[in-house]
């Protein structure tokens, strides 16, 4: 028979914390507990909101009538680490500080809170596939200036997580297996996975490939750099243009596909444009990717929250089907990823990994 695991998930984002329990891959329940600004602007730091969003975590199980004590262990989202390899990290005291000295965002919080929690009840705490994961090959981080490098910062849990669901249809391992995965949301990542590696991928936060809902993504570098010296934007409002007031937002005032498909509909031809220009983008990201693994790949995958749309799929799929075969994850379940990456580990299947 097999064992039954108890595996408590925590997602922090900037005004809400998620939570979940899991019996093995079962959800027994889910939470989001959202945070107001009047209880946020509160704290003058990241780090100040730490014993808040614990005691909010803490208070839900309570009122669940979950007994920590059941327990198996802890899984929480990856902070702004330094670039590391993919896998699952046992939360250690290393790993502690790293994520204390990056706490710029929430996420940074989930594992000094696992950390905390599991420590009373002696059991491990984990983090799996942070944002930083970088598996790079050399030849793609080289640019055209030789100061710069292309930089690995992409959706590693949500990618890995498909990837290895797909390999698993297909009967086989992640690590032995090679994707095309896109994931399409607020920001979009493509990448190539060769053999458990994602051995380039474009960086979705404020670097290059398609343009997103919010991020510019790549653009032309001259043009860029007119608009940089123009003396109209400072360094912030440029900063901002690329990772959250760029793409879609920039064109048409609205970051929600959605409402884009509506505008479509009533017969906004800039709307039109712009949608199927980020589709044209996103098709040309995946074909590069193809050349990168050589036509050697055994799916390509589509995922993120853009993928619940058919019509986005339906485009895209015109341009990509020649590529080969498509396998379509809608969403982003990041806390069934979590618990995932800590089944793996109790089941044996993976080893942990420790942040140095």
């Amino acid at each position: 028979m097999m064992k039954k695991y108890r595996i408590l998930t925590i997602n922090p984002g900037s005004t809400s914390t998620k939570i979940a329990l899991f019996e093995n891959e079962v959800k027994l329940f889910e939470e989001n507990i959202r945070h107001s600004i009047e209880e946020l602007e509160v704290f003058n730091t990241i780090l100040e909101q730490y014993s808040f969003r614990e005691n909010s975590i803490i208070k839900v199980l309570e009122d669940r009538s979950i007994e920590l004590s059941t327990l198996s262990c802890i899984v929480a989202r990856g902070g702004l680490l330094k670039p590391i390899e993919g896998g699952t990290y046992i939360i250690d005291s290393s790993l502690v500080d790293a994520l204390r000295k990056g706490a710029i965002h929430a996420c940074n919080l989930a594992g000094l809170i696992a950390n905390e929690l599991a420590q009373e009840l002696n059991i491990n705490s984990y983090i799996v596939d942070p944002p930083c994961v970088d598996e790079l090959e050399e030849i793609a981080r080289v640019t055209g200036i030789k100061e710069i490098k292309r930089t690995s910062l992409f959706h590693a849990l949500n990618q890995k997580a498909v990837a290895r669901r797909a390999a698993k249809i297909l009967g086989k391992k992640y690590e032995e297996c090679n994707f095309i995965v896109a994931h399409i949301g607020g920001g979009i990542s493509v990448g190539a996975h060769r053999l458990g590696r994602v051995i380039d991928v474009n960086n979705a936060l404020n670097g290059d490939g398609p343009f997103s809902p919010e991020r510019a993504g790549g653009i032309p570098t001259g043009e860029f750099l007119n608009l940089c010296f123009s003396g109209k934007y400072t360094k912030e409002q440029i900063n901002k243009m690329l990772s959250s007031k760029g793409g879609m937002v920039n064109h048409l005032g609205v970051n929600d596909v959605r409402i884009v498909e509506e505008m479509i509909e009533k017969g906004d031809s800039k709307a039109s444009l712009i949608y199927d220009a980020m589709v044209y983008q996103v098709a040309k990201a995946i074909g590069e990717m193809a050349t990168v693994l050589k036509g050697e790949y055994d799916r390509i995958i589509l995922t993120g929250g853009i993928s619940h749309s058919k019509k986005f799929c339906s485009k895209l799929k015109e341009r990509i089907n020649f590529l080969g075969q498509i396998e379509i994850f809608p969403g982003e379940d990041e806390l069934v990823a979590l618990a995932e990456g800590g089944l793996r580990i109790l089941n044996g299947l993976d080893n942990p990994k420790k942040y140095r």
